[in-house]
């Protein structure tokens, strides 16, 4: 339904917009009907419904469950080993898309269908006419962004098991993609979708420079991923300097049509512009550094809502104070929906879900305050504390759930999204809130993951990954006479990359109660967390190098009790006061920072290694 989008038809893909939005409910209906009526006869559907039910909206509320990741695991994982796509789904499984880890350790599978490959280009294809509402003159030249593909495997049906841009890149929706004057880019798709990362990213930033006039636009999918690469410049721009000075693109550089697409570019050499360069990446302040070497950037295109907020000062440090726009609100178990106003401040980024993209539902969330809201000042950066009623019935669960234009402003939900591809009511985890209405779709603040505690790029570790880690660690230290008598953790984005910051709180059970374990016992304490923790963060820190080493700061005793001293002058209460598995208040972690007698970094890459379909 609706899928069309030219990106030569400005008015008619705005008009679009405006239809959708103005008759969200009615395309609500329409989607669940089409998605309950192309797979009622798949085994998921018929288990909860019956044979031959075709559509009803109030029997598959009132009898088709909302579920977790782990109630669809087994349909999922029989797809993956062989059996037939017809157990969720009328369309075929094409693919499956890897999503964050669980507390297993492995990546989540998401089934995807050739339809939905056009769902995605659609979402793309109008975000083009939203930005050039906003923006002045991007039909002038191209955008350098900063696209990467990850590794990914096949698993015994034959089905490809990979990362949904991996997915986005690789297809011929993108490979085919129509070029008009506002859809070009800087990299060369051998670029992009080159296998070494390292090669990737030179090539792409060695583009980017050599076009550097041309350049409207700059951005990456996240801002953890744009700022590795302003890192990676940091430490390579004389190598840069010197390519395009000669003419020549460094020896190491040897996947072929990666090489070629780059020599394609560079031409000649331009010693001119390499000195131009060099005078700037010199300079002692990388200080406004996107503006210097691309002086015609309107602004920077990256996520920055949700866990990349952190990043927000380091992007208003390099970029002169371009603005951030984060233009679209997606996952891999469905694109969802798109900023109207993309000039608006990061902390203001409201995301209009629209009605074509899947049937949506609603988890109301409660906002706890006073003595309920434990630890609120140390743990998070706003004044609320999101909580869910867990552990109830299912038929109280669906009670609660709520469609798309029953939504309150102000009012805080988990999303829930039942999608041609064969997910049905499923808890996508998001956290949202409801700041308006575009028309008659509402519009929400991504709040949080729900029981994330930490991130620095696509890792997820919530608190019981920690706390497993943690305890795995801890058991290194026990037999040399040290208890662990608290932790908290927090995501240090000071440096790039990014790393998970541990601060621990030691006691020896006997003798000096100064008394420290060595070095090198700490170090290990360090890889033992890492090596614990789950798929993508290792895969982060080992393969793609977007985490760094994971750090362990030993505190003196009684920091901990500063700490809730500290909460509970911030309103929190005494009765009910929890020790916060993360910080993030900045006064917080001056208290842990100003008491720190030791700090030890991970010496040792965690191993890493693709999904393993043996685990099925």
């Amino acid at each position: 339904m609706l899928l069309s989008c030219d990106l030569n038809e400005k008015e008619g893909s705005l008009k679009l917009v405006d239809d959708l939005t103005m008759n969200a409910n009615q395309v609500q209906q329409q989607i669940l009907k089409e998605i309950l009526t192309q797979n009622a006869d798949t085994e998921y559907l018929r288990g909860f419904l019956g044979s031959g039910k075709g559509f009803d909206r109030e029997l598959f509320k009132n009898k088709v469950p909302i579920v977790k990741y782990e109630d669809i695991k087994p349909y999922i994982e029989r797809i993956a080993n062989g059996e037939s796509s017809q157990i969720i789904s009328a369309q075929p499984i094409s693919e499956l898309l890897t999503s964050s880890g669980t507390s297993g350790g492995q990546p989540k599978l998401m089934p995807s269908t050739a339809e939905d490959l056009n769902r995605k280009t659609f979402l793309y294809n109008l975000l083009v006419h939203v930005m050039n509402q906003y923006v002045d003159g991007l039909d002038q030249g191209k955008g350098m962004y900063l696209l990467f593909i990850k590794p990914e495997i096949k698993t015994p049906s034959g089905l490809m098991a990979r990362p949904v841009l991996t997915s986005y890149y690789k297809s011929s929706n993108f490979r085919n993609r129509p070029f008009n004057k506002f859809n070009v880019y800087t990299s060369p798709d051998e670029t992009i979708l080159c296998q070494d990362s390292k090669q990737s990213m030179y090539c792409q930033l060695l583009c980017g420079l050599i076009q550097r006039h041309e350049v409207l636009r700059v951005g990456a999918v996240f801002a953890s991923a744009f700022l590795r690469a302003i890192k990676f410049m940091e430490d390579h721009w004389q190598e840069l300097c010197s390519n395009i000075r000669m003419g020549h693109v460094s020896d190491w550089i040897t996947e072929s049509s990666c090489r070629n697409a780059v020599l394609g570019i560079l031409r000649q050499p331009n010693p001119e512009l390499a000195d131009l360069i060099e005078s700037e990446c010199k300079e002692k302040s990388w200080e406004g550094i996107i503006k210097r070497l691309w002086p015609r950037t309107k602004y920077i295109d990256v996520i920055v809502t949700g866990s990349m907020a952190q990043y927000i000062p380091t992007l208003d440090f390099y970029s002169g104070g371009l603005p951030l726009v984060s233009t679209m609100y997606a996952s891999s178990e469905c694109y969802f929906g798109i900023n109207l106003n993309p000039l608006s401040e990061p902390s203001s980024v409201s995301y209009t879900l629209l009605p074509n993209m899947a049937y949506f539902e609603f988890l109301p969330v409660n906002k706890n305050r006073g003595e309920e809201s434990e630890g609120v000042p140390c743990n998070v950066d706003s004044e609320m504390n999101c909580s869910k009623k867990e552990d109830k019935e299912v038929g109280e669960e669906k009670d609660e759930a709520v469609d798309l234009i029953q939504v309150k402003p102000g009012h805080y939900y988990e999303l829930i999204v039942t999608t041609f591809t064969g997910l049905y009511r499923y808890r996508v985890g998001d956290i949202l809130m409801v700041t308006g209405f575009h028309n008659n779709a509402p519009q929400f603040r991504f709040v949080q993951r729900q029981n994330v505690v930490l991130s620095i790029d696509t890792d997820k570790t919530n608190e019981e990954d920690l706390l497993r880690a943690v305890t795995e660690a801890k058991q290194l230290i026990d037999p040399l006479g040290f208890l662990l008598t608290e932790y908290t953790s927090y995501a240090d984005t000071t440096s790039i990359p990014g790393h998970y910051v541990l601060f621990w709180e030691l006691k020896a059970r006997r003798g000096n109660p100064d008394q420290q374990l060595p070095a090198e016992m700490m170090e290990e304490c360090c890889s033992t967390v890492e090596q614990s923790l789950d798929y993508v963060y290792r895969r982060c820190r080992s393969k793609d190098k977007s985490i760094g080493p994971l750090e362990i700061r030993v505190v003196r005793q009684g920091t901990f009790d500063a700490l809730m001293d500290f909460c509970v002058s911030q309103g929190s209460s005494v009765n009910q006061y929890k020790t916060p598995r993360c910080v993030k208040s900045g006064e917080a972690i001056k208290i842990f920072n100003s008491r720190v007698v030791g700090r030890f970094m991970s010496k040792k890459t965690p191993s890493w290694e693709p999904y393993r379909m043996s685990t099925i």
